[in-house]
């Protein structure tokens, strides 16, 4: 996700479940307006939002501000190119799941054609 690289400008992520929008534009340098804008423009940006519509990030939440962040101030990538760079890595993290999946699916179908085998 985000190259290690950039960590050490950013400050480290505390321990917490959930995080307010003032403290994910400390931890990543951006500031408030940008980070509701961004919800708008990346479909997996999407903070849980309890009572009067405040919104609280999860730790994935701040992976991912930081991935944009990264992805459009030091990459040099547009709004839009920064969302499909984005998708295509879901969909590539995708694939390798599934054949994960299928390579134990089969390692189990193989060890229950040997016990009927017996």
């Amino acid at each position: 996700m985000l190259e290690p690289s950039h960590n050490d400008e950013l400050p480290p992520i505390p321990g917490k479940r959930y995080f307010t929008i003032g403290e994910v534009s400390e931890l990543c340098a951006v500031k408030p307006h940008v980070l509701r804008y961004w919800e708008q423009e990346f479909p997996q940006l999407s903070p849980v939002k309890r009572r009067g519509n405040r919104r609280y990030y999860q730790r994935q939440d701040v992976l991912m501000i930081r991935q944009i962040r990264a992805l459009l101030y030091e990459q040099g990538f547009t709004i839009g190119g920064a969302r499909q760079r984005l998708s295509g890595d879901e969909a590539r993290d995708d694939v390798t799941q599934y054949r994960q999946l299928i390579r134990q699916m089969l390692v189990e179908l193989e060890e229950v054609r040997q016990v009927l085998a017996k």
